[in-house]
């Protein structure tokens, strides 16, 4: 009678456990997710446009409301000069100088749509996002504004060996003169010159800016990966998440050299003043809670410029995609530190980087990052391969023990304290360890956890196909039960509300979470059943909780972990098989060939 309260206390708990989750996605997520997606349409509605201004002391600037247009309306709005290069396209708005309309040609918004990867967006447009740089000065008279309109003196589209020269002459003898090259890549160099003609000697300090107005789509929507102000100042890593820099307001560092700028998931666009001189660096939030500026900038230590005389400031703009070997590239060749610190690595960072150096190395051999997270897995079950071994073994003499371990609770059921002491007397006979058997799973919990953290946040998993219906391995199982596994052309995502966040939550069961969940079950039946009846059925039902529990993880994290447990199905089966320990897979083998149950 006891045994059957316990097995429906342990159905009760599971039963509640998986309510529990269910209701958490109903109740908090769900709900969450909703009041986000208000928030950022009342943003919409109600924003107000604060183009780039000169910024003055702190690099404030005043607002001017703006009516929302279409982006082409935007775009249209000023004269501009094309920018044509293997990575990026789009354009520098004659009026204010910026560079405010930008595409990643090379990355896709989804896999099924042909659209680019839209990063900066011009004033006037909802979610403008743009960059600008200049001078600043007290009593100078004339410097350039966001409603100065610049001439251009170069030829052509703006592209690799071609630079765009752009001038403006105040009428009160100062000539500005702003030089902007691009490489094929993501980086941005701006030359700004002012020559004074004015008879006096004038001081100026030179700055930068990115703004960003408003939100992106699903900012803030998951807790992995770090989206908002980022940047390396005086040596030291600046990460603040859009909902604490928001709190914050602003934050303010001295540094000479460094790098700071505001980043997505996957993009990012960042300011590089010239490493050699001291800026005053600054994240700041400006406007009411429905329209808030996000901005990154810097400001320069004040030049003298003597009469007649010429200044140049460098300000380089990175805007682009957060890719690996690219930004370590800029670092080495541009002397700017930790720029690939813009990619979030993460608390196990010293286990995130060498992951992903070794999947990038693996990729560059076979040129398939699936195929790349299967080696590695191999890897891994090298490292660990002592360790495992001996957790086998345990596990098998305990296995081979049970019977014995049966008989000594059957004839002490009433004395645990004697059924403890010699069941540990029969350990220590046999030299077995019964925590052994832990002890594996628990050294790959963190390499599980950096693993996931490189597929969900590096852009060299994004959109990495594996095989079949496997084109992203950043992303959850395209197919699931609910659509027949591809059957009928749904996604139960589209749904939304309760039912889509139940069905593409733990209920997103596709083929490689059930081979997950095959893979544990038979794990589990292989290894040797827990003395306490309570305890058998809760490890028995394990393997099914956890698949709910894996379900929506990117597809690329299942494809380890399967592939993981087989490996360690077939390590685990060659020492029982070794040792004559009856096991599932001898018995599956004896059964099939007619020959009943497998001896032991």
């Amino acid at each position: 009678m006891n045994d059957d309260n316990n097995a429906r206390n342990t159905i009760i708990f599971f039963v509640l456990a998986v309510t529990l989750l269910i209701g958490y996605q109903v109740l908090v997520l769900g709900p969450a997710a909703e009041r986000r997606r208000a928030a950022q349409e009342n943003a919409r509605a109600e924003q107000v446009q604060n183009p780039d201004a000169n910024p003055g002391a702190g690099l404030t600037a005043p607002t001017e409301g703006v009516v929302h247009v279409d982006r082409r309306q935007a775009v249209s709005a000023s004269p501009r000069v094309a920018i044509q290069t293997p990575s990026l396209r789009g354009s520098i708005s004659l009026r204010g100088a910026r560079i405010d309309d930008l595409y990643l040609t090379q990355y896709r918004e989804t896999l099924e749509s042909d659209a680019n990867v839209e990063l900066l967006r011009p004033v006037g447009a909802e979610g403008a996002y743009f960059a600008t740089s200049g001078w600043t000065g007290q009593n100078v008279p004339g410097l350039p504004g966001p409603d100065t309109l610049w001439t251009q003196t170069s030829q052509g589209p703006l592209s690799p060996g071609n630079p765009v020269v752009l001038t403006y002459d105040n009428g009160q003898g100062l000539v500005f003169t702003r030089t902007i090259s691009v490489d094929d890549q993501y980086m941005f160099t701006i030359a700004d010159t002012v020559v004074n003609r004015t008879g006096q000697a004038l001081t100026l300090a030179p700055f930068g800016s990115i703004r960003r107005i408003g939100l992106p789509d699903g900012a803030g929507r998951d807790m992995i990966s770090h989206e908002g102000a980022v940047g390396v100042l005086d040596d030291r890593l600046v990460l603040e998440k859009y909902k604490d820099w928001r709190k914050e307001g602003r934050i303010v560092r001295e540094t000479t050299g460094g790098w700071l700028g505001v980043s997505d998931k996957y993009w990012m666009a960042a300011l590089i003043p010239d490493q050699r001189r001291p800026v005053e660096a600054e994240f700041r939030v400006t406007g009411g809670e429905e329209n808030p500026t996000y901005q990154a900038n810097f400001l320069g230590e004040a030049m003298t410029v003597a009469p007649g005389a010429t200044v140049t400031n460098t300000t380089r703009l990175f805007a682009g995609a957060k890719r690996a070997e690219v930004l370590r590239g800029y670092s080495q060749s541009l002397g700017v530190p930790d720029l690939d610190n813009a990619i979030d690595w993460g608390m196990f960072w010293f286990l995130t980087r060498p992951i992903f150096l070794l999947l990038e190395w693996f990729y560059g051999l076979v040129g398939n990052f699936g195929v790349a997270i299967l080696l590695l897995t191999v890897v891994v079950k090298i490292v660990f391969f002592p360790l495992a071994n001996k957790s086998f073994e345990s596990m098998s003499k305990m296995k081979k023990l049970a019977p014995q371990m049966e008989e000594i609770k059957k004839r002490h059921k009433d004395d645990p304290a004697k059924m403890q002491q010699e069941t540990l007397a029969l350990y220590q006979r046999e030299k077995i360890n019964p925590v052994a058997g832990c002890l594996p799973l628990l050294v790959q919990i963190p390499v599980f956890y950096a693993l996931y953290k490189v597929l969900f946040v590096t852009i060299e998993m994004r959109h990495a196909p594996f095989f079949g219906w496997i084109q992203d391995l950043s992303a959850r199982d395209p197919l699931s039960i609910w659509n027949a596994f591809g059957l009928f052309p749904w996604d139960p995502a589209a749904m939304g509300g309760f039912i889509g966040g139940i069905l593409n939550g733990p209920l997103h069961l596709g083929p490689v979470v059930l081979l997950y969940g095959f893979t544990m079950w038979l794990m589990t039946s292989m290894n040797p059943p827990a003395p306490d009846p309570v305890q058998r059925q809760i490890f028995g039902l394990m393997p099914i909780l956890f698949t709910f529990i894996m379900a929506p993880f990117a597809v690329g994290l299942l494809v380890y972990w399967v592939w993981n447990n087989i490996l360690s199905i077939l390590q685990q089966y060659v020492i029982m098989h070794r040792n004559g320990v009856e096991n599932p897979i001898d018995g599956a083998i004896a059964r099939l060939r007619g020959g009943g149950k497998a001896a032991p």
